[in-house]
Formats: structure tokens, C-alpha cells, sequence
């Protein structure tokens, strides 16, 4: 139909229940961390490094071959992290709850988010400031 449905290159794909993603009118999302993240209705998630020259519409299509660099696929890690945490806490998953946990989990190392204690107290933090959003 367009570029913004295609090949999907550059990026990670994670496999979570389909009962975690919201539904939404749009599931692709430009985060300021610096990635871009489709959230599909099937459970499957695709993160990908947003390019600089993004036409508008592209969605996750990218053709560049260049090596991701060290930030972007730490950006990229961590927000993997992210899902994970979120979706053993069985955390609804939108663009939303997954920026706030990855500003929440920025105080910590991209390895150590997996540690049970340490998914917990994000996940915690990520819940009150969806909380103190809503309300």
C-alpha cells in the first residue's frame, strides 16, 4: 500500500502476548529516547533505531545496511529490557507505559534491568507514574 508497510530492517523484534498490547488507532511510535516501536495486536513488537531523514509515513521501513551504532543499540536494548519487565508484570503495553518505564530505568545498568529485583522496582515506578498520569 505504501513504505510504511514493508520490510522491516535494522531492528529487534520481541515475541510477548498478544493480551499485553492495547489496542490502539496507531501502533507505530516515534519515542524521544531516539527509536521507533510498532506494537502489534498479534504480541509481536519491533524496535528499531529512528534514521535522522525519516520520510514521514516509512514506518519501519529502512533500507540503510550501516552498522547500528553503540547508543542506538543501547536505546534499543534497553527498551527490549523494558518489554520484558513489563510483560512479566503483566503491564498493559503502550507507547506510554513503555516511555515510562524506560525513563525509570535509566538509573540502572541495560544488563541489570532483567534482575528480579531490579524488574520489580521499575515496574513499580513505571504503574505510579501511569497512576499519577491517569489521575
Amino acid at each position: 500500500r505504501s513504505l510504511k508497510y514493508g520490510k522491516l530492517g535494522q531492528g529487534v523484534l520481541v515475541q510477548l502476548s498478544p493480551s499485553l498490547i492495547k489496542r490502539q488507532k496507531t501502533h507505530f511510535h516515534n519515542l524521544p529516547c531516539g527509536a521507533s516501536i510498532i506494537l502489534g495486536n498479534n504480541g509481536f513488537v519491533w524496535l528499531n533505531p529512528t534514521p535522522e531523514n525519516q520520510e514521514e509515513d516509512a514506518g519501519g521501513f529502512y533500507t540503510s545496511l550501516e552498522p547500528v551504532n553503540l547508543s542506538d543499540r543501547e536505546v534499543i536494548s534497553r527498551l527490549r529490557n523494558c518489554l520484558l519487565a513489563l510483560a512479566a508484570h503483566k503491564v498493559l503495553l503502550y507507547d506510554t507505559s513503555v516511555l515510562y518505564c524506560y525513563e525509570s530505568s535509566l538509573q540502572h545498568q541495560v544488563k541489570d534491568i532483567l534482575k528480579p529485583e531490579v524488574m520489580e522496582e521499575i515496574v513499580m515506578l513505571t504503574q505510579q507514574k501511569l497512576l499519577e498520569q491517569e489521575g
